[in-house]
């Protein structure tokens, strides 16, 4: 029997409660462990704030969106003496293990703890941009995708009615995964991720052929965190958050100004926003969710601390938390061009 804290960190994503739920409901029936959960992040931590976790605690969690402990973003070490805060924490609530669910910024946190105190902690990979690391897929993702494509679906039939050109923005950050399989799937004309800068005299030029040939509406789909290559549109200089972050959102507006400007064909412009890390997670995601909560008690039974748990193909694998400090998986071009230059146009 062990006693374990469980913390969910950065940004909510579709899935959070149901890996919480598959990490309790194990740990209670395989081996009679005590959970409690930390209540917004390392903040939680840092001032223990938390709650009892029974097995009671996490029924009906499993289709349920956001998470019950609360998140944000921050660390420990943003305070001056944060790190020692989570130390008394550990020692004062007789944890034996802290399972933390989130993404790279929670995860380097996670890493850097472990590497200067030693303390037990396992990582849980968690984001919608699927740009953590060291796993095939994060959960929240493939939630992330699903909407972006009905909404797509959905566009589709308004810009076939009104001939128009509907840029549609998607989250994603500094990758460009949403957008990719969004875009794909939903049979966008172009799509504009971080990866790859863009041209947009081919953009537009792209969209006048697709129109001459007949087809009177576009789907242009483009990552938040996309910027033209140098010299060919004016880059959007975004403002930062507290920790310096880009606050991405709005290369959408100028890429639609450009179009109507440059090809006379109406363009509108749609951010879907927030919605797409909101809600229910999809039945993929949810098996997902309960396959890393599991192998996460077993990571702390078993004393592998200082790693991550993970999906290696179809298997449940673990990485090293300090392989995965400093790094962002990245769409893989050759696998964007492989397709998209089949069916753009």
């Amino acid at each position: 029997m062990m006693r374990i804290g469980i913390m969910t960190g950065g940004g909510d994503c579709p899935g959070l409660n149901a890996v919480i739920r598959a990490i309790v409901r194990k740990g209670d029936a395989v081996y009679g462990d005590e959970f409690i959960g930390f209540l917004d992040s390392w903040d939680g931590v840092m001032a223990q704030r938390f709650i009892e976790l029974p097995a009671s605690a996490v029924r009906g969690l499993l289709p349920r969106g956001g998470t019950i402990l609360g998140t944000r973003r921050g660390s420990p070490y943003d305070s001056k003496d944060g790190v020692q805060e989570v130390q008394k924490c550990f020692s004062e609530q007789r944890l034996d293990a802290l399972i933390v669910i989130g993404g790279n910024g929670s995860l380097t946190v996670s890493s850097l703890l472990f590497a200067e105190t030693h303390l037990p902690i396992v990582g849980v990979p968690k984001t919608i941009d699927n740009d953590v690391f060291g796993t095939e897929l994060s959960f929240g993702f493939h939630t992330a995708v699903q909407i972006a494509t009905d909404a797509i679906d959905r566009l589709h039939t308004t810009a076939e009615s009104h001939d128009r050109v509907m840029v549609v923005e998607l989250m994603g950050r500094d990758t460009g995964w949403i957008a990719v399989y969004a875009g794909l799937a939903g049979g966008a004309t172009v799509i504009l991720i971080p990866e790859e800068p863009f041209d947009i005299a081919e953009v537009c030029a792209e969209v006048a052929s697709r129109h001459q040939g007949g087809r009177f509406a576009s789907i242009v789909v483009v990552a938040e965190g996309a910027q033209p290559i140098v010299g060919t549109m004016t880059p959007i200089d975004y403002a930062t958050d507290h920790l310096g972050r880009p606050r991405y959102g709005g290369v959408c507006v100028g890429i639609a100004e450009e179009i109507e400007k440059r090809t006379g064909f109406e363009a509108r412009v749609v951010q879907i926003g927030h919605v797409q890390r909101g809600g229910t997670p999809t039945a993929f995601d949810r098996i997902l969710c309960t396959r890393f909560g599991l192998a996460a008690v077993d990571a702390v039974h078993e004393g592998a601390f200082g790693y991550m748990v993970s999906l290696d193909a179809t298997k449940i694998s673990r990485v090293p938390l300090s392989d995965v400090v400093g790094k962002i998986r990245t769409v893989d071009l050759e696998f964007f061009h492989e397709i998209g230059d089949v069916f753009f146009g």
